[in-house]
């Protein structure tokens, strides 16, 4: 596995992009920093991480054999290969779709996927993470964050971390067994028994998790039986941590 590891940028999904329009880095390379000032989450979000503290990182696959409209499959190999990594420390680990990584109700490590598409086909991904490890102190607005240090009371070997997760991507990514990731997937699902509570279009409803379709699409069945689909964004988890709520 190829690490390149650099103190300080502006956003390792950034700098790995300008990298790769340089020269074709080989498969699996990850960027790891200590401190990003430009980190990104979902949609424009900003990731809060302490210097020094966490994991930082982004790597790269060239998925060229994935078809377009199944490329919801790249999201659940990296957050699956997160919740393994994280169970060697710790139980209660779980994915809220469609790729945090949750301890029981709060957010330990967040995944942002930039996909390049070109004719018809996704020329490289660039997969960025955010991991929780020995930051102790979050002072963002960011409603229900947590870190491995805090549930455990330990503090851990990044680098060693860094190491599992990416090793456990390229398995599942070389074994590439969909079936069995899908599976897994579900199982491994925030929320995936039972009634909760929901939200889309100002209308809050209860709801339980029906399925998921190979494009990332979560469908929810309601109290009536009718089944709703979502993509992302479209609906929000309503999540009470300490009076707070976060989609």
């Amino acid at each position: 596995m190829n690490i390149l590891s650099i103190p300080e940028t502006h956003s390792t999904n950034d700098l790995l992009r300008e990298k790769i329009r340089n020269e074709k880095l080989p498969e699996g390379t990850a960027l790891s920093t200590d401190f990003q000032t430009k980190g990104k989450g979902q949609v424009g979000n900003t990731w809060e991480s302490e210097a020094g503290k966490n994991l930082l990182f982004s790597l790269v696959l060239y998925p060229e054999h994935i078809e377009i409209e199944k490329q919801f499959i790249i999201s659940q190999i990296v957050s699956l290969a997160i919740k393994t990594t994280l169970e060697l420390y710790t139980s209660d680990i779980c994915i809220k779709w469609p790729n945090d990584i949750y301890w029981k109700d709060k957010k330990i490590a967040g995944i942002l996927i930039e996909n390049s598409l070109q004719k018809g086909k996704i020329q490289f991904s660039i997969i960025g993470i955010g991991l929780n490890v020995n930051q102790t102190e979050f002072i963002s607005d960011a409603p229900n964050p947590v870190s491995l240090a805090q549930i455990t009371g330990g503090e851990y070997n990044r680098e060693e971390i860094l190491l599992q997760i990416t090793s456990e991507i390229k398995k599942l990514y070389t074994e590439m067994d969909t079936d069995k990731i899908h599976t897994s997937y579900l199982t491994s699902l925030y929320r995936n028994h039972g009634w909760h509570l929901y939200r889309a279009e100002n209308e809050t409803f209860e709801a339980q998790i029906a399925a998921i379709k190979a494009d990332g699409m979560l469908e929810l069945k309601l109290k009536d039986e009718s089944v709703r689909g979502f993509y992302f964004k479209e609906v929000e988890f309503v999540i009470t941590t300490k009076g707070t709520k976060e989609d």
